[in-house]
């Protein structure tokens, strides 16, 4: 097998503020739109990130109504303390305040307008092998 690619696809609401909130701050693009569906990228992400309106009847059946559960979007960042100001800076709350964790992962989380949870981490200790 050879993977050219990697997406992650997310059901939620509303697809246009997911999208917003992505773009506004995190530095996404729009790659390619239609009515109930975006798909975001970035060229140092190494995926795309899908939206999909909850309901779009393209989707698989048992899936199409369900929303975010437990879902989170980490990106693990090159100074997390930058990245956080920056953020408080343009407004935005943390869900999660900057924490360190046990096994050396530094991270801070906040929430989309659809509740996806979105992490920026990085590790001030390498990470576990």
């Amino acid at each position: 097998m050879q993977i050219t690619a990697s997406v992650v696809c997310l059901n939620v609401d509303d697809v246009l503020a997911s999208s917003a909130f992505l773009q506004r701050h995190f530095g996404f693009r729009e790659n390619m739109a239609a009515d109930g569906f975006v798909s975001l990228a970035r060229d140092d992400v190494g995926m795309n990130v899908v939206f999909h309106r909850r309901g779009l009847e393209i989707l698989p059946e048992p899936f199409r109504d369900q929303h975010l559960s437990g879902v989170a979007i980490a990106f693990t960042v090159v100074d997390l303390g930058a990245e956080a100001g920056r953020l408080q800076a343009e407004g935005l709350t943390f869900s999660l305040p900057v924490t360190e964790q046990p096994w050396g992962e530094r991270l801070f989380q906040v929430t989309d307008p659809n509740g996806l949870v979105i992490e920026l981490m990085e590790w001030v200790t390498p990470p576990p092998a």
